[in-house]
């Protein structure tokens, strides 16, 4: 991997919101770790002095994926509802293009097996489907916003 390819890595990694990436090919690894304010990159070439860079991480890329517990509605209980969560990291869609209506809106009733979005993960479109049948009372991420795996997406008051 040469300088380069490197920096292409830490600009992709700082925009898909991912924590930290580890690769490891025969003599050669790499981490790039974006919990801390900058990105910091630690490589390792055989024969070669170990390389280093820094690159910003801007705030909102830290703080946009990072849903506050204070959007769950502040009056219902949300005990009784189902959290329907990423099973991948990559960008929410909340339909399958921008002049497609939504897959779920707030208030739809849903059945189990119902297509609730797309996660783009590395040019894979995989459509998330819901394993309960209720009713939408919250969607908690924005449209082509970055997701963790396990984050939560959807309160869905079951039926």
């Amino acid at each position: 991997m040469d300088i380069k390819q490197i920096q292409d890595l830490i600009r992709f990694v700082s925009k898909s919101g991912v924590n930290e990436v580890s690769i490891e090919q025969n003599d050669f690894k790499i981490t790039i770790k974006t919990n801390q304010a900058p990105t910091i990159v630690n490589a390792t070439i055989p024969g070669q002095q170990p390389i280093s860079a820094a690159a910003p991480v801007s705030t909102p890329v830290a703080v946009a994926h990072t849903p506050a517990p204070a959007e769950a509605p502040a009056a219902a209980d949300v005990s009784k509802y189902v959290t329907i969560k990423s099973p991948m990291i990559g960008t929410f869609y909340r339909s399958s293009s921008p002049e497609k209506p939504s897959f779920a809106n707030i208030g739809d009733e849903i059945q189990a097996g119902s297509v609730l979005c797309i996660i783009e993960a590395m040019k894979l479109f995989n459509e998330i489907e819901s394993e309960v049948s209720g009713r939408i009372v919250k969607i908690l991420v924005d449209n082509s916003s970055p997701v963790e795996y396990d984050q939560p997406l959807f309160l869905v008051e079951p039926m």
